[in-house]
């Protein structure tokens, strides 16, 4: 039966030419060009719409599933409406792939179910598609003759070198997160600049900013893995990472080689914030008086991470009068840092743990003597409160030698990344389709 429709085609096409009186030539068959993964997905999604409405049933309806706690790839399967011996089907044909047994709470995957119009009866399964990493997906859909068909697909991956440059709107972070940087991207230079600019006054709208992170996106566009931050710009400060011999972690140096990192950063907080108080006389906003105010406050919402501008160890996190939720931290430099009005400590802080520079201690809050959402920030040095805006600490140390050397090397590649606008390398994807039907 599968035949004669072909046959039928070909003694029309004969008729028709010895009507026409020509002799027929059989048409020459082309080779089916290679699709790519969005263009099989594409086909995927058509075959599932045009699988239709089998007799007796509704079109194909998408039902978002997700693996609950104490539940089996079957049993969520069967909550879609269809029947038990399909569930184990489906199951068994997606064990071609996979180890469905080891699916654990939380596994999402999406299903195409046709309903039965009078509302009896089971529903039935047209597809399935299920994500098995970044890149990559797992289908099942039904064939014309009622089969379950199983494919596995990975998409075309691209590792970019992203130049990415735009003009301040707003805060920095927001603009770059618009712009396209991932957050982390945009935490990594916010915590960068943070060592050279107070956040709050001295970044300005139309500022521009450069920055040079990798990413890897899919062949539809999306960014299944960023990189670290390999260049930053603004204001005409420049960062570039870099490595030196025997080092634990990449650092960030100047042009020339320098250390950017200062030993103390401006402020404690990395975005969202105002100075809404600064170091000196004031009316008390409580009280009503005028009284020294002996510390910075920045105003940002509930739950804002307040970090360490430096290395350090907790000295104090406890509850302290007015001041609420309090931490105090101390300093190599001599300097002791202190924190008030706090909404929770950061996990794991308490007296005697170091921390590390731009590591999150605390949050934002309003405990203690406080009108709303805002951090206390102080400075101690010799058991004296000063102004924490008059706070400067020399710089790091200036590559010398192999290190400088391979330095220099490595700042002409980023700067070549930067005049070519950005790089790509492209990764093929590999496809594995046409696995053991299951039939149902």
């Amino acid at each position: 039966m599968r035949i004669a429709p072909h046959a039928l085609t070909a003694v029309a096409a004969v008729s028709v030419a010895l009507l026409a009186g020509r002799v027929y030539q059989p048409v020459q068959a082309q080779e089916a060009p290679v699709l790519t993964a969005s263009q099989i997905a594409a086909l995927e999604a058509q075959a599932f719409a045009a699988g239709g409405a089998p007799a007796g049933l509704t079109a194909p309806e998408a039902i978002p599933v997700e693996i609950r706690r104490g539940e089996t790839f079957e049993q969520a399967v069967r909550r879609t409406g269809i029947a038990a011996e399909e569930a184990s089907a489906v199951a068994a044909t997606l064990s071609n792939a996979m180890d469905v047994s080891s699916m654990r709470a939380g596994q999402k995957f999406e299903t195409a179910i046709s309903k039965p119009r009078g509302g009896r009866g089971d529903a039935r399964l047209i597809g399935l598609t299920m994500r098995t990493g970044p890149a990559s997906q797992v289908t099942v859909s039904r064939s014309f003759d009622g089969a379950l068909r199983l494919r596995a697909l990975e998409e075309k991956v691209t590792h970019e070198t992203v130049v990415l440059t735009g003009k301040v709107e707003g805060s920095l972070s927001r603009t770059a997160r618009r712009e396209g940087a991932p957050a982390a991207i945009a935490r990594s230079a916010g915590r960068l600049f943070s060592h050279k600019f107070d956040m709050d006054r001295d970044i300005r709208a139309n500022d521009e900013f450069t920055y040079v992170f990798d990413r890897t996106v899919t062949e539809n566009g999306r960014t299944i893995g960023s990189g670290d931050l390999l260049y930053a710009q603004l204001k005409g400060v420049t960062f570039y990472r870099f490595k030196p011999a025997g080092a634990r972690e990449a650092q960030y140096f100047d042009a020339t080689g320098k250390n950017t990192r200062s030993a103390f950063m401006r402020t404690p907080v990395e975005r969202g914030f105002r100075v809404s108080s600064s170091f000196g006389f004031r009316r008390h906003p409580i009280s009503g008086f005028r009284k020294m105010h002996q510390g910075i406050d920045f105003a940002a919402g509930m739950g804002t991470p307040v970090i360490a501008p430096a290395d350090g160890v907790v000295v104090e996190a406890r509850r302290w009068g007015g001041y609420g939720n309090w931490l105090r931290i101390r300093h190599p430099n001599g300097l002791e840092s202190g924190y008030g009005h706090l909404s929770r400590y950061a996990s794991g802080i308490r007296a005697g743990q170091r921390v590390s520079q731009g590591q999150v201690v605390a949050y934002v809050g309003s405990t203690g003597a406080s009108t709303g959402p805002h951090l206390h920030y102080e400075i101690w040095r010799g058991g004296q409160r000063i102004n924490p805006a008059g706070v400067r600490t020399e710089e790091g140390t200036v590559l010398a030698g192999a290190d400088l050397a391979a330095f220099r090397a490595e700042k002409a590649r980023i700067d070549r990344i930067i005049a070519a606008g950005g790089e790509k390398r492209t990764q093929q994807p590999t496809m594995a389709g046409g696995l053991r039907p299951a039939r149902t």
